[in-house]
């Protein structure tokens, strides 16, 4: 039986007491769905509101980062100022939960609060083909990016480049830090003119254009996204470059080898790929290269013991599983791997590494800027209907979860250069890295 209002706002004062201690050492505030406000004297970057007396209940019972997070987008507490923040204070959840004598006195706590339902709408990912088939991996491409170009155009950089940027500085705009990061990838590929250029998961063509425009290289951009591919070829066409730019929506794996690239770049998408296909993925790039071509290639990678990841939440569990927010809402059927298995990967298919670069601080900087812009167009989201406040609730907390973990160390993005040696065994490189940092 559900307790009364007074002892269920009771109880949850004592759950956030028990995580997080007293008011006065929180660097935050809680709001109750009463009005009634808790926590340090003066300001601090985030309110958390608790909207109802099940809150507390849909948030951590069953306690994982899927409960926290659809007790979010569903509305069952909300965040004023830095969700960022929350986030990184949640880990303490799962430091308490790991003391068997508060995890006892919590779960009783919770287990007390009303266990009402609330109606969710099935918003999850549904594909019973075989994981990174052809087919469903289609699909989850479409899953996430076909939300409507609208809609990424509002929080993008003018370029609509999806991936990290490269800040000089942390007072960059997005716009800078963006065309750094592509000028920085086109010279660690050390284009040339005239020379043919793959990009493998192109996006809305911003490095295609980026390089035919200021590097002279014929490009063929592949993407799964159709909506993607529209807009790219548009844009190619405005900016001059449409005799130099070709944009095809084909899966890799279907790029036949008898066509060979100078150099090729695989830029947030090697995510998508998953680990039973990474060997898969590094041979048909070596094929597609001539010898004495360049990769390089984009992606998030772990940074903590294998299969575990601590995402903000406060919760130790498999970082994508079927019971992972991620999972469910953002990247059906991505995966992350440690740097070290990828680069073994990678040597197995015949590439020589070269150089690599760690750019997760970098990352930080680029979603904290996505986030900021997206929060900023909130009202205009809706108002237009690019999204309804529950798929922008996930991109919010999607975004701002990844910020921290990237400024934790949790995950990294590397950028890695591989050269597919020429048959002498030289790699046809500079000695040193002072043309790629001029």
């Amino acid at each position: 039986m559900s307790p009364f209002p007074q002892q269920a706002l009771a109880t949850s004062r004592q759950i956030v007491n028990l995580l997080f201690g007293p008011p006065s050492r929180r660097s935050f505030h809680v709001r109750y769905w009463d009005g009634s406000q808790e926590g340090p004297s003066g300001s601090t970057p985030a309110t958390v509101t608790l909207t109802s007396p099940a809150s507390l209940r849909r948030m951590l019972w069953p306690p994982s980062d899927l409960a926290l997070g659809e007790a979010f987008i569903f509305g069952d507490f909300d965040v004023e100022g830095s969700l960022e923040h929350v986030l990184a204070q949640a880990v303490q959840i799962g430091d308490q939960l790991l003391r068997p004598a508060v995890a006892a006195r919590v779960a009783a706590a919770l287990l007390s609060l009303p266990d009402t339902k609330r109606p969710t709408p099935n918003l999850n990912f549904d594909d019973t083909s075989k994981t990174h088939s052809k087919e469903r991996d289609a699909h989850a491409i479409r899953y996430h990016y076909d939300i409507g170009n609208a809609f990424y155009k509002l929080w993008l950089d003018e370029r609509m480049v999806y991936s990290c940027a490269y800040f000089k500085t942390e007072h960059d705009t997005l716009e800078e830090a963006q065309t750094t990061k592509l000028d920085r990838i086109c010279k660690k590929l050390r284009l040339q003119p005239g020379e043919r250029l793959l990009d493998i998961g192109c996006g809305w063509g911003g490095l295609a254009i980026y390089a035919a425009q200021h590097y002279g290289v014929t490009v063929t951009g592949i993407t799964l996204s159709p909506s993607q591919a529209e807009v790219a070829r548009e844009r190619a066409e405005a900016a001059g470059v449409g005799d130099k730019v070709k944009i095809e929506i084909r899966d890799y794996r279907d790029l036949s080898a008898s066509t060979r690239y100078d150099k090729v770049a695989s830029i947030g998408m090697f995510e998508h790929v998953g680990r039973a296909k990474m060997p898969k993925y590094f041979a048909q790039i070596y094929k597609l290269l001539r010898p004495g071509g360049l990769l390089l290639n984009h992606g998030i990678v772990k940074e903590i013991a294998p299969n575990f990841i601590h995402w903000g939440f406060g919760t130790v569990e498999r970082y994508l599983n079927a019971h992972s927010f991620l999972q469910n809402y953002v990247f059906p059927d991505g995966e992350l791997r440690r740097l070290s298995e990828v680069n073994l990967r990678a040597e197995q298919a015949g590439f020589e590494i070269r150089d690599a670069e760690n750019m997760r601080e970098h990352y930080a900087l680029t979603l904290r800027q996505w986030v900021t812009r997206l929060e900023d167009h909130h009202a205009e989201i809706l108002a237009r209907g690019l999204a309804d406040e529950v798929t922008y609730r996930i991109w919010r907390l999607y975004m701002a979860g990844s910020a921290q973990s990237f400024t934790a160390g949790r995950i990294g993005v590397v950028q890695t250069l591989l050269v597919r040696p020429l048959s002498s065994g030289e790699a046809g490189l500079p000695l040193g890295r002072a043309d790629i940092e001029a």
